[in-house]
């Protein structure tokens, strides 16, 4: 490996910071992947894999400051002993100005923290990480991918909001989320399934600790669950997706909340664990949902709600070609399929329930009017694909 050039893919989260090496070819084999976690909580931990060896080891209780300050002495020491030729980054909230990747300049950065308010729980962080590497490895081409740079051309009216048309001046809209993700899922379906169904009606279900749904056809998509924000749209691991805006004013007015404390309650205290009262892990429901009703119930009305939002948009969509689950859960949880697709098969959909189980690729049966898949997302490739289609695809 050494002297071997490399791309660095960084995806920087309100609780963890993930990262993969990946060899600057055409391959893009991936090399090493790591993540530090429970960032600000103690412990912190830090994993990272390379081949067969894999280290874990706890940090203490870290800061999101020192995480970073962290990784960058680790990076420092060149840990892979090679040449890291690129570093792309995921950044979550791109608004109306970043409708594609961008390199990582100064105008860029300024504007970044313009819209920092937009988005407190991710961009601040991202932004000071993205400072850090500059400042660290002045030389190092960056590239930031946005993640909602995949919706940048939804229809007008999947982008406007019910609302006073004043604050589209104050950037208040839907933008739709987990871009990265979706841009990967598509790029393996063409892969997998082939051209024409990836260019027909199709539904994302991106399904993990955080959810959303997009709908894209030819390639466009079309409309997104997640709308201003990653809090809303479906329930999800901690987050409550959309609800009743009376219920905020209730809450302020009647029980004395202060909006700092209701939007934590939203964010951190909702979704499957607020319904369960013991998790936010829909795989650790399921082992408890025979005796405990209060799990039941979150499993129920989370499948509920992807179904109810696959309906709606396979209206927006006038039907539906193929039907793809990925995420944390959508990808690896057979069960979860299954009840997310119970009382679709007036749309044409029919799930083989040996395919399901194995959960490889194409999961439908042969008389499903709906190709359905299993795919895992890899926004870490995504980013290493963004970084060698930028910097040296075509380039000698």
């Amino acid at each position: 490996m050494k002297g071997s050039k490399v791309l660095l893919a960084l995806n920087y989260g309100s609780s963890s910071l993930k990262f993969a090496f990946f060899h600057a070819a055409p391959s893009l084999a991936p090399i090493a992947r790591g993540k530090i976690e429970r960032i600000g909580q103690d412990p912190t931990v830090w994993s990272f894999a390379q081949e067969a060896k894999t280290e874990r080891k706890s940090l203490g209780r870290l800061s999101p400051r020192e995480v970073i300050s962290y990784f960058l002495q680790w990076l420092a020491g060149d840990p892979l002993r090679c040449e890291l030729a690129a570093a792309g980054h995921r950044v979550v909230y791109g608004s109306p100005s970043f409708a594609e990747v961008q390199v990582v300049e100064p105008w860029v950065f300024e504007e970044l923290r313009r819209l920092a308010p937009l988005d407190p729980e991710h961009l601040p962080g991202e932004l000071r990480l993205i400072k850090e590497m500059s400042r660290h490895f002045p030389h190092l081409v960056q590239l930031l991918c946005f993640d909602t740079a995949f919706h940048s051309n939804l229809p007008p009216v999947a982008r406007l909001l019910p609302l006073p048309r004043r604050l589209l001046a104050h950037g208040v809209r839907r933008y739709g989320f987990h871009g990265l993700s979706y841009q990967f899922l598509m790029e393996e379906l063409e892969r997998v399934a082939g051209p024409t169904q990836a260019r027909g009606r199709v539904i994302l279900a991106h399904l993990g600790s955080g959810a959303s749904l997009a709908a894209v056809r030819n390639g466009q998509c079309q409309d997104t669950t997640m709308g201003f924000s990653p809090a809303s749209g479906l329930p999800m691991g901690t987050r409550s997706g959309d609800v009743d805006p009376g219920l905020v004013w209730f809450l302020q007015s009647r029980l004395g909340q202060t909006p700092k404390e209701v939007y934590r309650m939203l964010v951190e205290e909702s979704g499957l664990l607020g319904v369960s009262e013991r998790s936010s892990d829909f795989q650790e429901l399921l082992q408890w949902e025979k005796e405990d009703v209060r799990s039941a119930e979150a499993i129920a009305l989370f499948c509920y709600h992807v179904r109810k939002a696959i309906g709606a948009l396979v209206a927006a969509l006038g039907g539906l070609d193929v039907l793809v689950f990925s995420g944390g859960i959508g990808a690896y949880c057979a069960e979860a399929r299954a009840r997310c697709c119970e009382g679709l098969q007036c749309l044409g959909v029919r799930l083989d329930p040996q395919r399901n189980e194995r959960g490889d690729g194409c999961i439908s049966s042969p008389e499903s009017q709906v190709s359905v898949w299993a795919i895992p997302t890899d926004e870490e490739q995504m980013i290493a694909r963004s970084l060698w289609r930028v910097f040296f695809e075509g380039k000698s």
